[in-house]
């Protein structure tokens, strides 16, 4: 009786740990903190822009014969990327599924204690990496819209900023996994269908919301307007109301890029989720 009593409770007590891990997860992904990581994701982006227009464009940053390095082939912003993600990855960076790397097939496992990350992706999303696409949207589009034209021997410094950039804007577009998870459970009626169909355009409809993705380009500009000020104690100095670079690329990059190509992460995952 004794040995019965001690296993009831045994039972009891690890389904109650289960239930509140599982209360815990549920609670770390809903429309409410996803909509809070995605504004919060906002200044990091904003930042990383200011950072990067503190450089002209340094064209020998992405020269590919600027580089001499015995054992490598790419220019300095390859060399620096490559070699960055695989020093984060042995620090675990890439152990979150908030983090998505340009170039995972050099990358190690990690050698720090792994952490326990909440778990609510579907397994296939790992596959799911769009980052070839933003490299190229990010060199052949984005950085012409907002760097001057010019070189001033920094090109270290400026693969740094460029690295810090392409990070921020991956995770904001990555981040559609969770935003699709979140609001799949929330109306799995709607979605199941589509998704048993392959209704690729039913879904990027259903997750379309133009009044959304106005505030958000609206919201970006200002947050780029007011942390990209110059900003003086002397109201007559000829700095006030000068901005260290132009408030509507923000808005353009949401709008060209990253609203389409989040939308565009969902539907991919949304297609995996009943696999």
């Amino acid at each position: 009786m004794r040995i019965g009593f001690k296993f009831l409770i045994l039972v009891l007590i690890i389904s109650t740990t289960v239930r509140d891990r599982m209360a815990t997860a549920d609670n770390a992904y809903t429309l409410d903190t996803v909509r809070e990581a995605l504004v919060r994701q906002e200044d990091t982006i904003v930042f990383a822009l200011i950072e990067r227009a503190k450089f002209p464009f340094n064209s020998q940053t992405y020269d590919q014969k600027y580089l001499e390095i015995p054992g490598f082939c790419g220019s300095l912003i390859e060399f620096v990327v490559k070699d960055t993600e695989i020093v984060q990855a042995k620090a675990g960076r890439y152990e979150n599924p908030e983090e998505n790397a340009f170039f995972p097939e050099n990358l190690l496992s990690s050698l720090v204690p792994s952490y326990p990350f909440t778990k609510i992706l579907h397994p296939g999303a790992a596959s799911i990496n769009i980052n070839k696409s933003i490299w190229k949207i990010y060199f052949q589009d984005l950085l012409p819209l907002f760097v001057s034209s010019g070189d001033d021997g920094n090109y270290a410094q400026t693969a740094a900023s460029d690295l810090s950039l392409l990070q921020a804007i991956s995770k904001r577009v990555h981040y559609g996994k969770f935003v699709a998870e979140v609001k799949f459970r929330e109306s799995p009626q709607d979605y199941e269908p589509l998704i048993h169909a392959k209704d690729k355009e039913g879904l990027m409809k259903l997750l379309t919301f133009k009044s959304v993705e106005e505030m958000v380009k609206k919201r970006v500009e200002k947050k780029a307007t007011l942390f990209g000020q110059e900003i003086s104690l002397n109201s007559s100095d000829d700095n006030n109301g000068k901005q260290k670079f132009d408030p509507s690329v923000a808005s353009k990059l949401y709008e060209k890029w990253v609203i389409p190509l989040t939308k565009e992460v969902q539907v991919e995952y949304l297609l995996q989720r009943l696999d």
